[in-house]
């Protein structure tokens, strides 16, 4: 089986794809009629294996992925789709609970919604990771201006980092968290503030999207991410950029 995996697609404004991965045939053709009658291209599979192969043969521009498949694991399926790049994933969790959230969201996820998924929520999930990881070229090519930060280079108009002059390849979400931190180093940013500026959460959300991702930009940008020089925690607060 060819599993070769794109690393992204262009974003469909009108009529994003979706690809849904969910062996329930009943949650799988209802969230199909549901994301279908509110504007969205729906390709669904049953398994792992499936969905990886209808990658390679039909790109689509995000991923609902359940992670309870049988044969290969939706853990195992999003750790593939992240390891070739930076393709938008939602996962499907049974059960609001730490262990299966924060493994799901180690694993590359950009974010989850718990079953029984009602279709307006993750409807809305969708656009908003859409919105966040759309990322097109400007009209003008404006001259490039690297920010340095250590031996971090970002260049914020090309939305491209560098470390030690080496390009460094993030995904959006990680890009977009990156970014704000830097927007005034060494100022705090509570979990709440970046769940809103970065995931488009306009509610009270849950911190371990915050958290998971901060730890994957680590393993990236630091040198030892035990010890973290640029991404600090500020405990009972939130974050901030350094170093100071």
């Amino acid at each position: 089986m060819d599993e070769r995996i794109p690393s992204g697609a262009a974003i469909v404004v009108g009529m994003p794809r979706v690809l849904l991965i969910e062996d329930d045939q009943a949650v799988r053709d209802g969230l199909s009629m549901a994301l279908g009658g509110r504007g969205h291209a729906v390709d669904a599979v049953a398994t792992g294996e499936e969905g990886l192969a209808r990658l390679a043969s039909r790109p689509p521009d995000i991923v609902v992925l359940d992670l309870m498949l049988p044969g290969l694991d939706g853990f195992e399926v999003c750790r593939r789709i992240r390891a070739a790049g930076d393709l938008p994933i939602i996962m499907l969790t049974a059960r609001n609970e730490d262990i299966d959230v924060v493994a799901g969201l180690a694993a590359g996820a950009d974010d989850y919604v718990v079953k029984p998924a009602r279709a307006q929520v993750l409807e809305a999930r969708i656009r908003a990771v859409l919105r966040r990881t759309g990322q097109p070229a400007p009209a003008v090519p404006a001259p490039v201006e690297i920010e340095r930060h250590g031996d971090l280079g970002i260049d914020r108009a090309g939305l491209t980092v560098t470390k030690a002059d080496k390009p460094l390849a993030l995904a959006p979400t990680e890009l977009r968290l990156l970014l704000e931190l830097t927007q005034v180093p060494g100022r705090v940013l509570s979990r709440q503030y970046l769940l809103e500026s970065v995931w488009e959460h306009g509610y009270f959300g849950d911190s371990r999207v915050v958290d998971a991702c901060v730890q994957r930009l680590r393993a990236k940008i630091e040198d030892d991410s035990s010890a973290p020089v640029y991404v600090q925690t500020v405990r009972g607060f939130g974050y901030r950029f350094g170093p100071l």
